[in-house]
C-alpha cells in the first residue's frame, strides 16, 4: 500500500515537472535508491513512465501527451522562455504563432505589446490575446482539433501562405539529437512548415523536456531556425552545430 501511494505521488511529480530523478525521490521519501528504482520500473512496465538515465520521464513515442497534462509540465521554464521570446518581438510586428503550450505562454507575455498583428491556428492563443485591444488577431481557418484548440488542414495552410510575417513563434513536440524538430500530426507539420517559409525570422520555443522526447514526423532542422529559446544548455555537439548553422540559442 505504501509503495502504491508513493508511485501515485511520483507519477504526479512527473506530470508536474516532466521528469523525476532517482536521487531526488530517494531524498524526498527517505528510502533507498533501490526502492525508487523498483517504483520507476513498475511505472515503466505499465507504460506510465519511461526510464531514462538517473530517473524517468513521461512516455513518448507515436502519440502525444494529453494537452491538459502538457500545460502542467515545467511551468517555470516555459514562463522564462516566453519572457525572453516576447522581449525579442517589438511593438508593431506581424507574428504567426502555432499550436502549443509554450507558444501560449508567449502569448500571455505579449498582452502588453502594442499594434501587433497575430495570425494563429490556435484558439487558445486568440483567447489569451483578446484582452489586448491594440492587437489584431486573425484565426487561420481549417478543421478544429477539439483536443487542444488547434486548427489544421489544407485550408489553414492556404491561408498562412497569404502572409509574410516578421516573426513566427513555433513550438514542437520534440527535438532530436541531430537538431531536427519533430511532431506527431502531419497536418500540423504542414502548417508550421508553411509559416517557416513565410517568415522573415523563425523563433522556436522549446523547454528542456523536448530534448528527452521523440515524435515520428519532421518539421524542419534547427539549421532553418534563426533563434531557439530554451531553458537548458544544449548538448555540446548540438550547440556546436547551432553555431555553425548561425542559429542563435537563448537560455534565459
Amino acid at each position: 500500500m505504501v509503495s502504491n501511494f508513493r508511485q501515485k505521488e511520483i507519477l504526479e511529480l512527473a506530470r508536474k515537472d516532466g521528469k523525476v530523478t532517482v536521487d531526488g525521490l530517494a531524498d524526498l521519501y527517505d528510502v533507498t535508491v533501490q526502492t525508487i528504482r523498483r517504483d520507476l520500473s513498475d511505472l515503466a512496465d505499465t507504460g506510465r513512465l519511461e526510464r531514462v538515465h538517473g530517473g524517468a520521464v513521461l512516455p513518448s513515442g507515436v502519440t502525444n501527451i494529453v494537452y491538459e497534462e502538457r500545460r502542467r509540465l515545467n511551468d517555470t521554464g516555459k514562463k522564462a522562455i516566453a519572457l525572453a521570446c516576447a522581449r525579442a518581438i517589438p511593438d508593431g510586428a506581424s507574428v504567426f504563432m502555432n499550436i502549443g503550450t509554450t507558444t501560449e505562454a508567449v502569448a500571455r507575455e505579449l498582452r502588453d505589446h502594442e499594434n501587433l498583428l497575430v495570425v494563429t491556428n490556435n484558439l487558445n492563443i486568440a483567447n489569451i490575446l483578446a484582452i489586448n485591444h491594440s492587437c489584431e488577431i486573425i484565426l487561420a481557418g481549417g478543421v478544429l482539433r477539439r483536443a487542444d484548440g488547434g486548427i489544421v488542414g489544407g485550408l489553414t495552410v492556404e491561408m498562412v501562405k497569404q502572409f509574410k510575417f516578421d516573426y513566427s513563434v513555433l513550438g514542437c513536440s520534440a527535438i532530436d539529437a541531430d537538431g531536427d524538430l519533430l511532431d506527431f500530426d502531419g497536418q500540423e507539420v504542414m502548417v508550421s512548415g508553411t509559416a517557416i517559409q513565410r517568415s522573415r525570422k523563425v523563433m522556436i520555443v522549446a523547454d528542456h523536456l523536448k530534448f528527452t522526447r521523440k515524435a515520428p514526423l519532421t518539421i524542419c532542422s534547427l539549421s532553418d531556425v534563426d533563434v531557439l529559446f530554451t531553458d537548458c544548455a544544449l548538448a555540446p555537439e548540438l550547440a556546436e552545430n547551432c553555431r555553425s548553422w548561425g542559429t542563435e540559442v537563448v537560455t534565459p
